[in-house]
């Protein structure tokens, strides 16, 4: 049966553990430059129907680094983009190539294209989950804090996709999680009620930044409007006054805190330009290993 990679929760915490050591192997042997050619003659298609900028550098070099060959298709560029169901890109690409990564906008759009595959499908982002960037925040985690066990994180901002990984990682890897998120920008009621029967206690909300970060041992945040939210940038800009991750905001958490941003970072909104530089700060270590996450994910499934 084909394993795809669609959202954390398909995953055990032994299995995502397993991805992380993995990536952290595969992270020594890139930067001793010992060559892992773990996808030599493989092609793995890169479907974008949203922007990227780390999402597709880091998948085309990682798969080039695994020893196979990475294929750029976009909406522009592809019969996706002017209609073609996505049940029969899914069976086509099936036929030509070893893998498919895909940065889309409805999680059912991953779900439908993986339901009609017959090989792995890796979901890039949807609007819903971002399991590929919350696998690379645990990997930097564990790299400056040794574990995540026994730590507490923080979320401050939008109940996105980033905040609903979150959600779904504290779940099952056990670790407390407290968002804070502005009323009526909350997390996905189902994944919040799946997470809460999962793991009762462990993810709380609220609607004070001051208390999801007070000694929190990692504090995470994004931009308060998404890819497609534009237009609601003023009003969200409302909404969130009080949410930047600042000095002052900083300050409550412990003083060994790590700070990570997804990025790109709107430095005066979410997060203050002298958190995101400051000795806090993780977020360049966080950007790299989304290289060598997804090689671990494209590695163990594409085969």
């Amino acid at each position: 049966m084909t394993r795809h990679f669609l959202a954390l929760h398909d995953y055990t915490k032994a299995e995502l553990d397993g991805l992380l050591t993995f990536a952290a192997e595969l992270k020594v042997q890139q930067k001793s430059r010992t060559p892992h050619k773990l996808l030599d003659g493989k092609t793995v298609a890169l479907i974008f129907e949203k922007a990227s900028t780390r999402t597709r550098v880091s998948f085309e070099v990682g798969v080039f680094q695994l020893g196979g060959h990475g294929l750029f298709m976009s909406s522009a560029n592809s019969q996706m983009g002017r209609g073609e169901p996505i049940k029969d890109t899914a069976r086509v690409m099936s036929r030509y190539c070893d893998g498919v990564m895909i940065r889309t906008f409805g999680q059912e759009i991953v779900e439908e294209f993986a339901r009609y595959s017959d090989i792995p499908v890796i979901n890039g982002l949807t609007d819903l989950f971002h399991p590929c960037q919350i696998m690379a925040d645990l990997q930097t985690v564990i790299e400056h804090k040794k574990n995540y066990e026994g730590l507490k994180f923080a979320w401050v901002g939008d109940g996105n996709n980033m905040a609903n990984t979150w959600i779904e990682a504290a779940a099952i890897c056990g670790f407390d999680l407290a968002l804070a998120c502005p009323a009526g920008y909350e997390p996905d009621a189902a994944v919040m009620a799946w997470a809460n029967t999962k793991a009762p206690g462990r993810i709380t909300l609220t609607t004070d930044p001051k208390v999801a970060v007070a000694g929190a041992d990692v504090i995470n945040t994004d931009v308060w409007a998404s890819m497609g939210q534009e237009a609601e940038q003023k009003e969200r800009e409302k909404a969130f006054n009080g949410y930047c991750l600042d000095d002052a905001l900083l300050a409550l958490a412990k003083p060994d805190c790590v700070v990570l941003h997804c990025l790109p970072a709107h430095r005066g909104e979410e997060i203050s330009d002298s958190v995101i530089e400051g000795k806090n700060s993780v977020v360049w270590d966080e950007a790299e290993n989304r290289l060598h996450i997804q090689k671990a994910i494209m590695a163990t499934l594409i085969k």
